[in-house]
């Protein structure tokens, strides 16, 4: 019975992973620029008609009260159309990787380098901004590594698939779950750098505010400053209007609360802080965020 069980998962994993392959293909023929662009215009045609649009006309209806209906449906496009940019640079990140200094405005480089000469451990904090893809890129540019804590998707052959386009960066991507507390734990204890979505909901995190509304937050970050006196640097990518190209912001260390001796207080402290900064860029570019997400309770 178990055997039966699993074949249809196994074929539709299947014919999944063979579509998106093809597509990375067909993405691949094109210029970088202009498989950006086609991403782009099919996120903002498709994207409003497809069922997942209501679930993001809810999150900025919630989020974003002082926007009228048509301010909703405006960033909602933009957001399609980000996303849709994103996937479709996918086959295109080796060459944003080898043209890295015509398509990327860095600034900030050498807030990572600290991390690597302070002799603590560190933590890269971003959220689904621009293409976070480029987060591990970044990191690399600036002569280091990190290790990183990531939702693996439920199509292993689709997660070898985006680990073929991200190319060898030196970054130790660990699935969410067990693992990622050794994975954690290892990184801490070398002194390593630990780079963390954050702007993700997390059923086994804490209610913390988010844009006005309580919503599960993990607590990693606030648990590696509190365990082990890691440093926190915010890195921030956001898109250029046409192509693939960058702009990103790598931001000095988060002055976070001071210690009190009380753990769980501390770490919420720090997770609030945290909300409170992923909060405010998006607010400034509401566009560029990943609304598809269920970030909030319904």
């Amino acid at each position: 019975m178990a055997e039966h069980g699993t074949q249809p998962s196994s074929l539709r994993y299947a014919i999944e992973a063979a579509g998106i392959r093809t597509l990375f293909f067909l993405l691949g023929l094109l210029p970088a620029d202009v498989a950006s662009d086609f991403g782009g215009w099919i996120g903002r045609t498709l994207g409003p008609r497809l069922g997942g649009n209501a679930k993001v006309l809810r999150n900025l209806e919630r989020a974003m009260p002082q926007l009228d209906a048509a301010g909703r449906r405006r960033v909602a496009r933009e957001s399609w159309d980000n996303l849709c940019r994103t996937l479709a640079e996918y086959p295109h990140l080796k060459t944003i990787s080898r043209e890295w200094e015509q398509r990327v405005e860095l600034i900030g480089a050498e807030h990572v380098r600290g991390l690597v000469t302070d002799g603590k451990p560190g933590v890269i904090l971003t959220g689904h901004f621009g293409n976070w893809e480029l987060v591990a890129m970044t990191v690399f540019k600036c002569g280091t590594t990190m290790t990183a804590i990531y939702r693996a998707p439920n199509n292993p052959s689709v997660d070898k698939l985006l680990a073929e386009a991200r190319g060898e960066l030196g970054t130790t991507l660990v699935p969410k779950g067990r693992a990622s507390a050794k994975g954690i734990l290892a990184a801490m204890r070398a002194g390593g750098i630990l780079g963390i979505l954050a702007d993700q909901k997390l059923n086994e995190g804490i209610a913390v505010p988010f844009l006005g509304h309580d919503a599960m937050t993990g607590t990693i970050a606030g648990d590696v400053v509190v365990r082990h006196g890691a440093v926190v640097v915010p890195m921030r990518v956001t898109r250029k209007p046409r192509g693939a190209r960058f702009r990103i912001e790598v931001f000095p260390p988060m002055d976070l609360p001071a210690p009190t001796g009380d753990r769980p207080a501390d770490i919420r402290a720090i997770t609030v802080a945290v909300n409170q900064l992923l909060e405010r860029w998006v607010l400034e570019n509401p566009g560029q965020w990943l609304w598809t997400h269920r970030r909030w309770p319904k």
